[in-house]
């Protein structure tokens, strides 16, 4: 037993000095990103303010943005799955439904997120940070020669590391990871993801310095008594973020049903939107991450809606033209948006006072984020660190709160599973693979939880090695009683890793 506790504390410090090598990588390669993508549309944006004293330049700029695009479309052409924001990918691939080479995404994603992002459209680079930094975990599990659970949560651990480095958040890019992506909160999972997102930051941090991201000026905590204002934002929130949700899923039923145009040239439609909005409206292209912080400028109800507007309707359109780009940024700009459109217009009623609408616009992020993604605890820890203060945690929480159980009530559902429930992935019926694990933790009120294991209705040749209860690890027989809050390693045939995890989220779900 000694010998075995030794050999596990062995493995297990080798996963993670990987994991210090997959957040490394993923600091230099999502640093590198982010620092094209910035310098890019600092570029097009010279261009386009040039063209007002040169006319002919403005055709040119155009034509720039016209080849951009038709680039990074020719790119997602050849590998599909470098398209879009490549998180419903990442969760795929965790799930076992999806297998992809990471070489021939990381590269298209890298150069055609750096196109289309940079040239202006209403994506975030977030998602493709995720996913190159999933790409990386690839590759180091790869070199490493890791075991095939090892190497997911390699996977994962970039996942996170690449969120971390868009956004200067490890933390929430750790929780991000363990809440919406992998769905698990194993140890294995959290330690090393936080891990290789906490080197991700320091590596960004010595790029871009330490100032966070969003670093909103306020000084002014929200008053207990004004929480009902909370309550009612968080319900707007979770409202706009159920007909948002529905837009992103339905639109690209129009780009569907254009004749002339193939899908991988979907984007000269949002690139031509984009070219009169960069040339009169400049400040307000792009992630959408500077029109955050001079939010609290603008003091007339109706010019912040029709930013809202225009921020809405082109980030479903850029998205839904399958370019490279995400939706995890543009969906925190609109937050923060409605979180200036509800605290101006009760000012203008008399009902809350103007230093706290800069407050609303913090909470509101979460709220939206909170409500479309439908993952609160990433949302309250991912705006903590972002604007870089704890003080407004409780307020937070509350919107994040009310705007998720507004849209689940309203049928809202998971964003990023959604999309990943669109793709069409494969699932292989024949018993042949390699002997694989997953891990499933046992939630309060499922079917799992109070019974033995041979009264659970188990998957196909699946077999549960091992419990993880507290410190202590048990071998089970029939008779084991399975409790909530137990982790389940399960061994399972590596081709029907997807099939046994849909069985064991359908055995999670509660008990009638």
């Amino acid at each position: 037993m000694e010998s075995e506790d030794r050999q596990t504390r062995k493995s297990n410090l080798r996963l993670l000095f990987e994991a210090l090598a997959v957040g490394l990588v993923a600091g230099i390669v999502v640093g590198s990103f982010r620092w094209l993508i910035g310098q890019i549309l600092a570029m097009w944006q010279k261009g386009y303010q040039a063209a007002h004293a040169n006319p002919l330049l403005l055709w040119l700029l155009a034509g720039g943005v016209l080849a951009s695009v038709i680039v990074a479309g020719f790119l997602v052409k050849q590998q599909p799955h470098a398209g879009g924001s490549g998180i419903p990918e990442v969760e795929l691939q965790l799930q076992g439904k999806l297998q992809l080479a990471w070489w021939p995404v990381f590269w298209r994603k890298f150069i055609g997120g750096v196109l289309s992002i940079g040239s202006g459209l209403f994506l975030g680079r977030e998602g493709p940070s995720i996913q190159l930094g999933s790409t990386v975990g690839q590759g180091v599990a790869q070199g490493f020669k890791a075991s095939k659970s090892d190497s997911r949560v390699l996977l994962a651990t970039g996942a996170a590391s690449g969120l971390s480095a868009a956004f200067g958040a490890p933390l929430g890019g750790a929780m991000f990871i363990v809440e919406e992506v992998f769905h698990n909160f194993s140890p294995r999972v959290w330690l090393n993801a936080l891990a290789g997102a906490i080197m991700a930051n320091f590596v960004v941090s010595n790029i871009f310095g330490q100032t966070p991201v969003l670093a909103i000026d306020y000084k002014h905590s929200f008053p207990i008594l004004q929480y009902w204002q909370l309550l009612l934002l968080g319900a707007f929130l979770g409202l706009i973020g159920r007909f948002y949700q529905w837009g992103l899923l339905n639109f690209s039923h129009v780009y569907q049903k254009i004749p002339v145009l193939p899908r991988w040239l979907h984007g000269i439609i949002p690139a031509l939107i984009l070219v009169p909005v960069m040339y009169y409206l400049p400040g307000y292209v792009g992630g959408g991450n500077n029109l955050i912080l001079s939010l609290n400028q603008i003091h007339a109800v109706n010019i912040l809606v029709l930013i809202f507007l225009l921020r809405i309707s082109f980030s479903i359109v850029s998205y839904d033209s399958g370019l490279p780009g995400g939706i995890f940024l543009p969906i925190l700009t609109m937050g923060a948006l409605l979180g200036a459109v509800y605290g101006q217009y009760m000012v203008d009623l008399g009902l809350l006072d103007q230093k706290l609408v800069v407050n609303l616009i913090i909470f509101s992020m979460a709220g939206l984020f909170s409500a479309i993604v439908r993952s609160p605890f990433t949302a309250i820890m991912l705006i903590a660190e972002m604007v870089g203060s704890l003080l407004h945690l409780m307020p937070l929480a509350v919107v994040s709160v009310a705007a998720y159980v507004v849209n689940e009530l309203l049928g809202g559902v998971p964003i990023y599973e959604s999309l990943a429930g669109r793709m069409q992935t494969k699932e292989d019926n024949d018993y042949v693979g390699e002997a694989d694990q997953l891990t499933v933790s046992i939630y309060e009120g499922s079917q799992l939880a109070d019974h033995q294991v041979k009264d659970i209705a188990w998957p196909d040749r699946t077999l549960v090695r091992v419990i993880h209860r507290g410190q202590k690890d048990i071998i089970p027989d029939g008779n084991t009683k399975l409790l909530a809050g137990d982790l389940l390693v399960l061994e399972i045939d590596e081709n029907q890793r997807g099939l046994v995890y849909d069985k064991m989220a359908s055995l999670q779900e509660a008990k009638e």
